[in-house]
Formats: structure tokens, sequence, C-alpha cells
């Protein structure tokens, strides 16, 4: 599988406050950002795989959800996961 236990620990520690703080939002952020990334190469390699394709869409819909909240509650946190993620706006 392509997201594994230590990978997620590694993410949210990075991300978030600590590893196991799995509940911030900038740590969910950083963690569909990873899966979207994932599912892009996937749906890019097997185009009629319909089943990744609304995967992606429902994943970016839920990130920028968050990327919303984030946005209203704290503006400085939003900027800074947009800039450590590079992620468009």
């Amino acid at each position: 599988m392509y997201l594994t236990a230590e990978k997620k620990s590694e993410i949210f520690s990075q991300y978030g406050k600590s590893a196991a703080d799995t509940g911030s939002a900038e740590g969910q952020i950083a963690l569909f950002t990873y899966r979207i990334k994932h599912l892009t190469e996937q749906t890019k390699e097997h185009k009629k795989d319909v089943a990744a394709k609304r995967a992606l869409v429902r994943l970016v819909g839920k990130r920028r959800k968050l990327l919303d909240y984030l946005k209203r509650t704290d503006i400085e946190r939003y900027r800074n996961i947009i800039k450590e993620l590079g992620i468009r706006k």
C-alpha cells in the first residue's frame, strides 16, 4: 500500500504539532495533498479508472473545505500551509 502508518505519522509530525496530532487542519491538509498526488499519478496511468477519479475529486473537495476553514479562522496558518505544500489558490 502506498500509505503506511509510518508515512502517516511522518506527515503529521512534519505538518502537525506532533505525530499523534491527527486532528489538526494542517496535518489533514498535508495528508490529503499526499493522497491527491498519488491519485493524480494513478489517473494519469489508468485513464479509465473511474473510481480513482471520483476519489480524487472527493479528496480535492475535502481539502478545499479545510483550507476555507483555515482561511476563515487563522489567515497566517493558511498562508504557511499553502506555501509549504505548494498548493495553488
